[in-house]
């Protein structure tokens, strides 16, 4: 499993949550939502320390991860973070 994140969709994250370099972002299961690989649940995001992370990436000097709690919920899918110009935030996509 990997995470990517685009430079556009960490800018974004960055503006809109006002944090700065060194900060890290965890992508985590919570329970509901739409658009995920499990029915019944999504990905959520705040901002966290890595204990046990499966996957992580750093762009622009922000750090994105998953824990390993949460490896269940990707089915060996890769995550690839990127920016959705129309609707102007990130958008998660599943890679085999």
């Amino acid at each position: 499993m990997n995470v990517t994140v685009t430079e556009q969709a960490a800018a974004w994250y960055k503006d809109e949550l006002e944090i700065e370099a060194g900060t890290a972002i965890r992508f985590f299961v919570r329970y509901g939502g739409v658009g995920g690989i499990q029915p019944g649940f999504s990905l959520g995001i705040k901002m966290d320390e890595p204990r046990e992370p499966v996957a992580d990436t750093e762009v622009n000097g922000i750090r994105f991860f998953i824990e390993s709690e949460d490896d269940w919920y990707f089915d060996d899918h890769s995550l690839k973070v990127d920016y959705n110009e129309k609707w102007e935030e990130p958008d998660f996509h599943y890679e085999k």
